[in-house]
């Protein structure tokens, strides 16, 4: 019986056909399951991937939803290829081992623990306090490109910074469009924002923990986007994360809608650093 789960069968699947899946299903019906060792996931994994490292898969099971297609990954395929054949061997009816691993991804991702940035979202916390939080998010990355407009002297670099906290002025106000629609009540963007009190970009992360991790050079316009995208990649990591621990209906769906929007916001600028 033990040696089953290796006999199991499971496909493999490459990284731009995880991509197209990914496309397709949203994140309440699809798991991106890394199955490294959590140093491994620190510096670097899928956004919004579940972290079980290999050796507690079977102890840990019972937190992957069976309902939910799985792609599994670790750093180049072997660790994942056996981790699929036990949750197969589990009844997992849909599961992937995506080959390559992190090591062929080679594409967005974001950094830090399982729980960085989630003393931003407790799971505790009611619908119009997720938004709440998250418009603060938006504000602070906001505040922070208008900022650099003024700094950089690349006349192509602040209207990019420009362009960029536009965007999320746009981000804000849809969020704003949901407080209202949800509670019921006429609120204005100066009352709202009169609630705002975190003091952190999207993604839950500093302005200096972001340049730290990344040493950019803020006249480039390569460079600003990369950012950006880092950022985006960030926010759609920590906001996937917080909707899996949401205890309530409403902050979940909020959560995993404004991680789709993220995605999107990743997509455009992965449109405009090709334009470049």
């Amino acid at each position: 019986m033990r040696w089953k789960q290796f006999l199991t069968p499971v496909k493999s699947i490459n990284v731009d056909q995880a991509r197209e899946y990914r496309e397709e299903k949203p994140p309440d019906e699809l798991t991106f399951l890394d199955v490294r060792q959590p140093k491994e996931y620190e510096t670097g994994h899928i956004p919004g991937a579940k972290l079980i490292p290999l050796p507690e898969i079977t102890s840990r099971i019972g937190e992957i939803d069976p309902d939910k297609a799985t792609v599994v990954y670790c750093a180049v395929g072997g660790r994942s290829r056996i981790a699929a054949q036990m949750m197969a061997a589990q009844g997992f009816g849909d599961v992937y081992n995506l080959s390559g691993g992190f090591k062929a991804w080679k594409g967005e991702a974001a950094f830090g623990t399982e729980n960085k940035g989630l003393e931003l979202f407790t799971g505790n916390e009611s619908v119009e306090k997720t938004l709440i939080v998250a418009y603060s998010l938006e504000e602070g990355l906001r505040n922070f490109y208008f900022e650099m407009k003024a700094r950089v002297n690349n006349s192509d670099a602040s209207n990019l910074f420009e362009k960029l906290s536009e965007i999320e002025i746009k981000h804000q106000n849809r969020i704003l469009e949901e407080y209202s629609k949800i509670t019921e009540k006429s609120v204005t963007r100066e009352e709202f924002e009169k609630s705002v009190a975190v003091k952190k970009l999207e993604g839950g992360l500093t302005t200096e923990e972001y340049a730290n991790l990344f040493h950019p050079d803020w006249e480039s316009v390569t460079d600003i986007i990369e950012v950006a995208m880092s950022i985006e990649a960030q926010a759609l990591d920590l906001y996937l994360r917080a909707s899996e621990r949401a205890g309530d209906s409403q902050s979940q769906k909020v959560l995993r809608q404004i991680a789709d929007e993220e995605r999107t916001h990743l997509a455009q600028l992965g449109k405009l650093i090709e334009s470049i």
